[in-house]
């Protein structure tokens, strides 16, 4: 079991380990981007827009969808943000690209951005993507591989204890290596 589900975990481990890279140093990506002079964001289309906003921020999603029909971004990916009273934030995203609609209520005007790619961005959509709230069959699918991923670890773990604990000979290693780990994730979770 251990073994296995090693080896079915490695790419799913492997793309978590080096997606955490860009996580952590995002300000030295960042940096590298901007030394290059090329903006992120490229302006695809300004136009009038005029529509009925929901009060109700559970409608804001129905609005969205709108939206996207009406500038012709097919996007069954999206989050929708409503920052201020005049203004909604649409995210269209797939882990290659990713385009924001900027809709200024008050001057009835709608603005759709595309970014440009970014390899460390694509790394962190890998990372961060998870949850049942888009539509569609491949998005729960990848949810509910999410799932199965985290209850493999979790076997992962128990079977490696297993494998550990019943090692004829001593244990001190082992020890070493278990007090290590919950030691450090206990002070760095009480003290960040």
């Amino acid at each position: 079991l251990h073994l296995y589900l090693g080896l079915t975990l490695l790419p799913w481990l492997f793309a978590y380990g080096v997606s955490s890279i860009p996580f952590a140093h995002g300000q030295y990506f960042q940096q590298r981007d901007e030394a290059k002079k090329v903006p992120l964001w490229s302006v695809r289309l300004q136009q009038p827009l005029v529509l009925p906003v929901p009060e109700d921020p559970a409608a804001l999603r129905g609005f969205a969808r709108t939206v996207l029909t009406r500038v012709g971004v097919d996007a069954p990916n999206f989050g929708v943000h409503r920052p201020n009273r005049t203004t909604i934030n649409i995210y269209a995203f797939s882990f290659l690209r990713a385009t924001r609609i900027t809709c200024a209520i008050d001057r009835g005007q709608v603005t759709v951005e595309d970014r440009r790619f970014r390899f460390d961005q694509f790394l962190t959509g890998l990372h961060a993507r998870g949850g049942f709230a888009q539509d569609g069959w491949l998005q729960d699918s990848w949810a509910v591989v999410v799932d199965l991923v985290a209850v493999a670890l979790i076997l992962w773990i128990a079977s490696g204890f297993h494998l550990w604990w019943g090692s004829p000979g001593p244990r001190h290693w082992g020890w070493l290596a278990v007090v290590s780990g919950v030691g450090s994730f206990l002070v760095f979770a009480l003290c960040l």
